[in-house]
Formats: structure tokens, sequence, C-alpha cells
């Protein structure tokens, strides 16, 4: 189905405030703040505002993407202010980490900037008993190309140029190829340096389908969450390759666009063979995400993205963040917890503070059908 967009998301706040805040949220893995001044209790089904406690306790240990953890981090301390008693510890540690924590049995819920492959979702039937793992979109995450480059402003770049970069082809910021893309900018006799990221990850991930998608004859490997390409830095986590770049002369790396805002990142545009260059904005990225089609089955919830758009306006370069979670066979002591906590996530009032943070709200229709399907978790 296509996922029409009825509402434009919000226009960015790039104040103090979404800066401040994204970056005293990346600088943890997990927000172990256990407010105990909520109005609601564990044990009943009162709510404040969009918190709907509905008999959560506990400790809800979940693990996952990085690119969702400043949204995971609001709304972790908004949940537990709400319920008394409640413990939400998420962990930043990458999708692929994530995942493989919770097909072990060790979390509640995974968060991934992928959908689960149909090898995962086998494994899952082992931690599901009668289920199996489903995707529930919940995180908009626009990709920025973000570099470090003094006295050039304006960059463009395209999908061709950026798998040559990436791959080692490209290794000035002189080369003819980038002077083609911005003519009349100076462009520094300097060394690129490029950054990606060291552990399996969703944002590499969708990357790479990017490039693959739109410059296929440049870039020749197979993709996946493992970094493939030969060369370049490599950092850990989303809060790593922004820290790699913004500290390197001449580098330049892929990060979620809430850490190219916080970091104060200068972010290039792209040339995707549409009128003119493309620049990135939550309105650009949601051009894309609202035009996915829903592939998964039997209740998954997975995305397909176009990332060869060549729409006006359209920034190809997003990806999804899921949080991956049994449609049936949860734990019984955590379920009522994991369904509280992911119902508030995919609450209208908690989507609608993502844009504060530069990710990209659910589309409406999609929406409705997370939340119908966090109702029936078993």
């Amino acid at each position: 189905m296509k996922l029409q967009r009825k509402n434009r998301l919000r226009a960015l706040s790039l104040g103090a405030v979404a800066v401040s805040g994204a970056l005293a949220l990346t600088a943890c893995g997990s927000d172990n703040n256990n407010d105990e001044g909520g109005k609601s209790t564990s044990s009943s089904s009162t709510q404040a505002g969009a918190v709907k406690c509905d008999n959560a306790k506990g400790n809800l240990l979940a693990s996952g993407s990085t690119a969702q953890q400043n949204a995971m981090g609001q709304w972790s301390k908004d949940f537990m202010a709400a319920c008394s008693g409640v413990q939400i510890n998420y962990k930043g540690v990458g999708s692929g980490a994530g995942i493989q924590e919770f097909l072990q049995g060790a979390t509640a819920f995974a968060g991934s900037d992928s959908a689960l492959k149909p090898e995962e979702i086998e494994q899952s039937k082992k931690v599901c008993s009668g289920g199996q793992a489903i995707d529930l979109p919940m995180v908009g995450g626009p990709i920025a190309i973000i570099y470090n480059l003094e006295g050039v402003d304006n960059l463009t770049l395209d999908a061709p140029t950026l798998a040559k970069i990436f791959d080692s082809k490209i290794k000035k910021w002189n080369d003819q190829a980038i002077a083609k893309l911005n003519p009349g900018v100076k462009l520094p006799d300097l060394a690129i340096q490029s950054y990606h990221r060291t552990e399996d990850s969703g944002t590499t991930d969708n990357f790479t389908k990017y490039l693959k998608a739109a410059a296929p004859s440049d870039w020749k490997y197979s993709g996946g969450k493992s970094w493939q390409a030969q060369g370049g830095q490599s950092a850990k986590g989303s809060s790593g390759v922004a820290a790699g770049v913004k500290q390197t002369p001449g580098a330049i790396g892929y990060d979620e666009l809430s850490y190219a805002t916080s970091g104060k990142l200068q972010m290039a545009q792209l040339n995707t063979g549409a009128s003119k260059p493309v620049a990135l904005t939550t309105d650009s990225a949601s051009k894309a995400i609202a035009a996915a089609k829903v592939v998964g089955k039997n209740g998954d919830l997975a995305l397909q993205l176009d990332y060869a758009t060549k729409a006006e306006g359209a920034w190809p370069i997003v990806l999804v963040t899921y949080e991956i979670a049994c449609d049936k066979g949860n734990k019984s002591d955590t379920l009522p917890t994991t369904k509280a906590f992911l119902n508030y996530i995919a609450s209208e009032e908690a989507q609608a503070k993502l844009a504060d943070q530069s990710y990209a709200p659910l589309p409406t229709e999609i929406a409705t059908q997370v939340r119908s399907a966090i109702s029936s978790l078993s």
C-alpha cells in the first residue's frame, strides 16, 4: 500500500533546547533516571497525558539502534515519570547487537534500523513461544551526509561520487568528479577521510542500500549491516561517527540527522536527478518515507523504501527504525510493561516530540497499523 502523508511534518527545531537535549541523551547508552514523582502507579491503568501505565512494573530491558537513542531517551524519561516503580533501560549497542540480544532472550524488545531477515524471524520462534518476532516501524530517521570542510558551506554530491569516495576511489576533495558537481566552489587540495560504522548497523545497511540502488555501477558490494568497502576510518555508534567527522578536517561520513544537527555539522546536498539538488530537511525526508510500501507478512510491518527516487524535493537516504517484539509468546513478567511502553511511544503525543530532535514522525496510516499490532501482542 502507498502511505499517503496527511499532515506535513513539523519544521525542524534547531534551537538551543533541541541541541542540548540531543547532546545530553547521546552521552549515555540508556536512561537510568527513575523518576518517582509520577502521579500514576504501576498497579493501575491510570494515565498522565498520553502515558497509560496499564499495570506496567519492574525493569524493562531493551537494546539496539543508536539512531533512535535520542528519541528513546526522552520517551523513557516521560514514561518513568508517569509510571512510578518502572525502569526502562534501553542500551544503544547498534542494530545488529540489539537483534542478537533479543534473539537470545536477553531483552523484551530490540531497536533496529533494518527489518528482520527471514532467517532471523525463523530464529525468533525459539524465544517467542507459539509466535514470532515482528517489525513495528516507530521512528523515521533521515540520514545526512556530514562533512568537515572549512569555507565550503554549500556542497553537492551524488550517488556515484559518494560510492567512489566511500570505496576509496576518490581521495581528494578537489577531484574532478566533485568539482563538476560544484561549479564555482573553491575545493581544497585536501585528502578525504571517510568515516563508517565499526559495529553492525542499520544506518550502514540503509546507506549502502541507497548506494546500491542509485549507483549500481560504482557500488559493487552486497550491502548489509556490516561495512564491506575498503579504507576509511571506523567509529562506534552514531555519536562516534559524528565526533570523528567533527574533529577531522577533510572528513565525511553518514549519520542520522539528529546527530548532524545536534553537533552542528555541515551537511551536503544531493543531486538525485531531480531538477535541482535536494537539501535534507524533515519535509524532504518525509516525501520518501510517506511513499514506502508495507512488505511484511503475517502481521509484520516491514517497509520498502525507494532509495533511487528522483522525485522533486525528495531526500532518498532515509531509514525507519523498528521496534522488534514477539507477536505471541512474550514473557508474562515483562508483557504489560512492553505493551504499555510501546503503546506510549507510538502515540500521537510521543510521535509529535520527534521533530524537535530532527526525527520524522510516523505517517498517520502506518501509525494506526502499529498501534493495532501493539494492542494484540500477547
